[in-house]
């Protein structure tokens, strides 16, 4: 494991010695808690785009075939 060193504002080093105390963990685990936490969150941020501009790109191909589908329901000699 290796070892980082970070300035942090005097007020949000303290909200992590309350958290960490809280929480009944060292302040190192309470930082790598959050990184962790914020590492999560930028993953499912990431899926979440990914998923989006998918759809994206199938929404018109899908349009299509569902007036396809429609046509064809209408049409007495399909």
């Amino acid at each position: 494991m290796n070892t980082i060193s970070v300035r942090l504002p005097d007020p949000l080093l303290k909200e992590a010695d309350n958290g960490a105390k809280l929480l009944h963990i060292p302040r190192s685990e309470y930082f790598r808690l959050a990184i962790e936490e914020m590492n999560k969150r930028l993953q499912e941020q990431s899926r979440r785009q990914r998923l989006m501009q998918a759809s994206q790109r199938v929404r018109a191909e899908s349009m299509v075939v569902n007036a396809e589908f429609e046509a064809i329901e209408h049409d007495v000699d399909a």
